[in-house]
C-alpha cells in the first residue's frame, strides 16, 4: 500500500510541476510577470485541490509525526478533500473537456490534475482512511472550501477582469447566469459528499 499512496503522490507533485513549468515557459516567452503567473496558477481550484491531496498523500506516505500529518490525516479533512477532487474531474470531464484538446506536455499534465489524481486519491481514501467517523454535519465543513474559492475567484475577477472558468466568467454571463452555473457545481459537490458519507457508512457497515 505504501507503494500505492508513493506512486499516487508522486503523480501529484508531477502533474503540478509540470503545470507550473508550462505557466511560467508561456509567461516568460512574452515577457509577462512571472509572479503573476504564480499566482494566476494558484487561482485554479484545480490546482489547489490538487495540491491538497498531494500533501495528504505525501504526509501518509511519509509517517513521521508534525501538525501537519496529525491535520491532513485526519478522516474528516482527507473526505473532503477527496469530494473536492473527485469534483475536479466530475466538472472538467462535464464541462470543459470538449472546450480544447491539449497536446504533449500541456496533455500529461491536464491528464494527471483532471484524471489520474481524482481516481487515484479517491482510491486512497477508500482504501486508507478510517471509516466510521463521518456525518451528514460534515458536508457544511467540506462546503466552506468551495464557497470560499468562489467568493475570491468573483473578487479577482472583478480586479483583473480574468475569470479563470469559462462558466464563472461574469464578464461574458453576468452575475446571474454565473450564480446559476456556480449553484449548480455546488449542488454537485454536495451531491458527491453525500455519496462519501454513505460510502463510509457501508465501509463501517461491512
Amino acid at each position: 500500500m505504501r507503494a500505492y499512496i508513493a506512486g499516487a503522490a508522486l503523480a501529484g507533485w508531477a502533474g503540478l510541476v509540470i503545470q507550473q513549468y508550462l505557466v511560467f515557459y508561456s509567461r516568460w516567452s512574452v515577457d509577462a510577470s512571472l509572479l503573476g503567473g504564480l499566482v494566476g496558477f494558484f487561482s485554479f481550484f484545480t490546482v489547489l485541490t490538487n495540491t491538497l491531496a498531494a500533501v495528504v498523500l505525501s504526509y501518509a506516505w511519509v509517517k513521521r509525526s508534525s501538525a501537519g500529518r496529525a491535520f491532513f490525516q485526519q478522516p474528516v479533512v482527507s473526505s473532503g478533500i477527496a469530494v473536492s477532487i473527485v469534483l475536479v474531474g466530475v466538472a472538467y470531464n462535464l464541462l470543459l473537456r470538449h472546450l480544447w484538446s491539449p497536446q504533449g506536455l500541456q496533455f500529461i499534465a491536464d491528464e494527471l490534475l483532471h484524471d489520474v489524481m481524482p481516481l487515484l486519491f479517491f482510491g486512497y481514501w477508500w482504501l486508507c482512511v478510517p471509516k466510521g467517523t463521518l456525518r451528514a454535519k460534515h458536508i457544511g465543513l467540506w462546503v466552506i472550501y468551495p464557497l470560499l474559492y468562489f467568493v475570491y475567484l468573483l473578487l479577482r475577477g472583478h480586479v483583473v477582469g480574468q475569470y479563470q472558468y469559462p462558466f464563472l466568467d461574469v464578464d461574458t454571463l453576468g452575475y446571474p447566469q454565473v450564480l446559476v452555473n456556480a449553484g449548480g457545481i455546488l449542488a454537485g459537490f454536495v451531491g458527491i459528499a453525500l455519496a462519501i458519507v454513505g460510502l463510509d457508512r457501508v465501509a463501517r457497515a461491512s
